[in-house]
């Protein structure tokens, strides 16, 4: 990698917060938006270099969690996820507000009698309720920090998201200085921007001064305020530079590059988070992308070109975290509606991974990974000349693994049927050479497991 080829960790976490941004239901850009309002509460505090940087990564990654509570939202409430994560976000912890809140969103589609049970079980259980999906979703996002090598400084952060200063908030119920300074701050952040886009600065500057005292400590809401009169730091909110922006803001002595291990990581840690939104996806992408390095392999691919092939095939699925999970999990048909959610996925995932420098030539396989080469694929309907063999490649290791793994509508089936139902598609669907080389990856797999029990 050459100095003009350097990529800085900052450029590919803050393109990849927009599928973060997604999976909350937060108008594109939130991540970046409270990357640049904490940042410049750091500042004003006198933050450290090395703080302000970690402080700088848990405002990204605060929501990296996001999409492990998702399900747990529509089996609960009975509601779209990202719907009612959006609506959320303005929601104080009083109890008028919690229960508009509750009346609002849950159950509405169902009939008088599931409705109501929903809500006398919520108002029951919510407290409880309400923790173990903060737990879940900061424990988990804390994890997924960890193992992108990222401090555990950050990873504290993300843990106290939604800790509140007077000890009300969850999972722990901390108060003042036992909660992280970094999670402090990303709440902070997180209900300016929130209020911003809805109402302006002055409606984020009267939330956070009313709550004041209760969710944050006054001193951040003071140094807030005082950054709140300077109309040109609003207009960066807004600003289409914003991305370049918040680039420069990370502390430059410690900007950190990112070599090709650190990616792989990156795109395994972004892959924990889309298949962290199903309990039908756990695992999915890190199967495909085994799936899709033994067909490479099979078909003489160079090492390095796998490992290209694999970080693709780890974040095919990522535009899925803009798929609401009452449409994942549906123990059904999709209806026409939900099938265009479904089909909009792909498109999605190519509009993430282009604006990431390091992932822009991985595009075209999120967005064209359901396409097949007969044109009844979706979502542009391309046929065969327009699919690149990487592409089939992931397809076929994506197909095989949906058949072989518990779908909400069916049981997981044996792989010698999965290979029978793929035969039957291939040329109009799938690439020939490209279902062979999976299964003579599968004969030597099985011939590799035979020799490992003779010689035991």
């Amino acid at each position: 990698m050459t100095e003009h080829d350097v990529i800085h960790l900052s450029e590919v976490v803050g393109a990849l917060s927009f599928a973060l941004d997604i999976t909350e239901g937060q108008p594109v850009g939130h991540s970046l938006r409270c990357c640049w309002i904490g940042m410049h509460v750091g500042r004003g505090l006198g933050m450290s270099e090395a703080a302000l940087s970690d402080l700088y990564y848990t405002l990204l990654l605060k929501d990296i969690g996001c999409s492990s509570n998702a399900a747990r939202i529509c089996q609960l409430y009975l509601a779209d996820d990202l719907n009612f994560k959006s609506a959320y976000k303005v929601v104080d912890n009083k109890l008028p507000e919690i229960l508009r809140f509750l009346i609002a969103n849950t159950a509405r589609k169902s009939g008088f009698v599931e409705r109501l049970q929903t809500l006398v079980h919520i108002a029951r259980n919510g407290g409880e309720i309400s923790r173990e999906l903060i737990e879940t979703r900061c424990q988990r996002g804390a994890e997924i920090a960890r193992s992108m090598r990222f401090s555990e400084a950050v990873a504290r952060g993300i843990l106290d998201l939604d800790e509140h200063w007077d000890g009300s908030g969850q999972p722990e119920g901390l108060a003042e200085g036992s909660i992280s300074r970094f999670g402090q701050i990303a709440l902070l952040s997180q209900v300016v921007d929130v209020f911003f886009m809805r109402g302006g600065a002055q409606a984020a500057l009267a939330e956070i001064s009313e709550r004041s005292g209760r969710w944050f400590d006054p001193r951040l809401v003071a140094q807030m305020k005082a950054l709140g009169g300077d109309d040109a730091f609003w207009d960066v909110l807004r600003a289409n530079d914003l991305a370049e922006r918040v680039v420069a803001l990370e502390p430059k002595a410690l900007a950190r590059a990112v070599d090709e291990d650190y990616l792989d990581e990156i795109a395994a840690g972004f892959a924990q988070v889309v298949d962290a939104k199903s309990p039908f996806t756990a695992g999915h992408s890190d199967r495909v992308a085994l799936f899709a390095d033994l067909i490479a392999e099979e078909m003489g691919y160079e090492p390095e070109r796998r490992r290209w092939l694999k970080r693709a095939a780890l974040l095919h699925d990522i535009g899925k975290l803009g798929v609401s999970n009452s449409v994942l999990d549906k123990n059904g048909k999709p209806d026409e509606d939900e099938w265009a959610e479904i089909r909009r996925h792909p498109e999605l995932g190519r509009t993430i991974l282009s604006k990431i420098a390091a992932f822009r030539d991985m595009a075209r396989i999120a967005g064209d990974h359901h396409e097949k080469l007969g044109g009844g694929g979706y979502p542009r309907g391309i046929r065969a000349e327009a699919i690149d063999l990487d592409t089939r490649i992931v397809t076929v290791a994506d197909i095989f693994d949906a058949l072989t793994a518990d779908r909400p509508y069916r049981k997981a089936m044996p792989v010698s049927a999965a290979f029978d139902i793929m035969e039957k598609d291939v040329g109009s669907g799938i690439d020939g050479a490209v279902f062979a080389a999976l299964r003579r990856g599968f004969v030597r797999l099985e011939d590799v497991a035979e020799a490992g029990e003779r010689a035991a």
